[in-house]
């Protein structure tokens, strides 16, 4: 029998009447399960709202801020509540207004001409795409959870996915942007310019911010031609060297058509094998599997030129020991599924300590080894989950417990020293603790000691320009 939920926090009655006359009053949960809205995609963070808040438009977001300013109230603002550092769910103190912005899910145009569509922070990054598609367009921006993660979510943490090789991650594709600012002023910043040499660009200073200086109500973002044509391998290789000697020769042949470009281990395959042995594997195991898409705009017959000339190079000169090409469209899906399972291989594996790490991609190789020798070392049997976009030099290096030990456990009693080990080797080799997932709850406390403190005096300086009263995504980053 499960036990009744806790009574909901006392509101003061003001606040809960600005809140209900702001966006109405079904829009403003109180109490019960919201379990969805306050618990992360990890289930590592559970937390308390004082209410969850469900806007429908940008004047809306502007009240519910005014609202909170007036109240001295924390605002928490998600997405599709899909990141992995505990930055979008609320503390457990049941003080602070859990703002989703899941209501604002419209596109609102698409300027073909200047190949460019506006839409809302809380639209689903696939319909977002699929709108696109319906104009004979490209919004190029895709990772494994689109068909639940919000554009508004994507620019806050900078997201980077499967095609940032090519186009670039969510900064790059954003032209403008709607904010919320915390006192509830709207910034219209939503210019669909490549060129605007006029003071500031503050757009750069949202994107990536996790909601710690306001609240993404929309966005501008670039579109391209649709490719007329790509073409998807799988190729075996035996190191992460020769992964890396694949890419370059990938690049020197298929040039700026190189859009993905993914490396696997074969532990991480092996856990999918494992959990989801339906999802077909079409090459034997190897110590690592290179997933390789070139895009064409001229023609399918110029696209298969390059790509198997591509492959019969990396064959001839021992780059790659084996490859498999999709020959359709449905295989060319189920080799990025293959790719995209491996999260929910990991989750059914067991709570895992995550690292989603940037590296000079000519350092990968080196980095690899030495942080695996020292990880096996320190800890006897434990299992590295090691893949990524090779191509960015962006590696989800995550580690799994030992096999028969306690998941839990293992992350209770290891996450501080794991981390410590693969952060230092990180720094050592010139790289970054987080390529695109951000800072978040679980990160805070590494960015303090590892950004420079002049870095570090900057943002405190703009978090306090933009938001004096710390009212925003508190606990956050900084």
């Amino acid at each position: 029998m499960s036990s009744p939920s806790p009574a909901p926090v006392p509101f003061p009655s003001t606040l809960l009447t600005d809140l209900r006359s702001a966006v109405g009053e079904s829009h403003v949960l109180q109490g019960g399960d919201l379990g969805a809205y306050e618990r992360d995609w990890r289930k590592r963070w559970h937390g308390r709202a004082l209410a969850v808040v469900r806007p429908g438009s940008t004047a809306e977001v502007a009240a519910v801020l005014r609202a909170c300013a007036r109240h001295g109230t924390a605002v928490v603002p998600q997405g599709g509540n899909t990141g992995l550092v505990g930055g979008s769910v609320p503390d457990d103190s049941g003080t602070q207004i859990l703002l989703n912005l899941g209501r604002l899910n419209r596109v609102r145009a698409i300027d073909a001409a200047n190949l460019t569509m506006t839409v809302e922070a809380g639209c689903v990054l696939q319909a977002a795409q699929a709108a696109a598609e319906t104009a004979g367009l490209l919004l190029p921006l895709s990772l494994a959870a689109e068909g639940s993660c919000t554009l508004g979510g994507n620019l806050s943490t900078n997201a980077g996915g499967t095609q940032v090789l090519r186009y670039g991650n969510a900064r790059e594709l954003c032209l403008g942007l709607e904010v919320v600012t915390p006192d509830g002023e709207v910034w219209d910043g939503l210019s669909g310019l490549r060129k605007d040499n006029t003071g500031y660009d503050l757009r750069h200073l949202y994107i990536g911010s996790e909601g710690t200086l306001g609240v993404i109500t929309a966005a501008v973002m670039r579109l391209y031609p649709q490719p007329a044509a790509s073409m998807t391998a799988l190729a075996a290789c035996d190191s992460v060297a020769q992964c890396v000697a694949l890419l370059q020769l990938a690049q020197g042949r298929a040039a700026a058509s190189l859009t993905g470009f993914e490396v696997v281990s074969d532990c991480a395959l092996s856990l999918v094998r494992k959990h989801f042995p339906q999802i077909p594997q079409p090459l034997p195991p190897a110590p690592w599997t290179v997933l390789l898409e070139v895009s064409d705009a001229e023609s399918a017959e110029h696209a298969r030129t390059v790509f198997e000339g591509l492959l019969e190079a990396a064959l001839e000169s021992g780059v790659i020991t084996d490859a498999a090409v999709a020959t359709s469209v449905a295989q060319s899906r189920a080799m990025w599924h293959l790719r995209e399972s491996i999260s929910m291989a990991q989750a059914e594996e067991g709570l895992n300590i995550k690292h989603d790490i940037a590296l000079p991609v000519s350092r990968i190789p080196a980095f690899v080894a030495s942080t695996d020798a020292a990880l096996a070392r320190a800890f006897p049997g434990v299992r590295l989950v090691n893949f990524g976009h090779l191509g960015d030099g962006n590696l989800h290096y995550n580690v799994q417990a030992p096999l028969g030990a306690s998941a839990p456990a293992f992350l209770a009693q290891q996450e501080h020293a794991v981390n410590t080990l693969v952060y230092d080797a990180v720094q050592a080799h010139g790289g970054s603790i987080s390529a695109e997932h951000g800072i978040g709850a679980l990160k805070r406390e590494e960015l303090a000691q590892r950004k420079s403190p002049v870095a570090l005096s900057l943002m405190r300086a703009i978090k306090q320009a933009l938001d004096p009263d710390q009212r925003m995504n508190p606990g956050r980053m900084l």
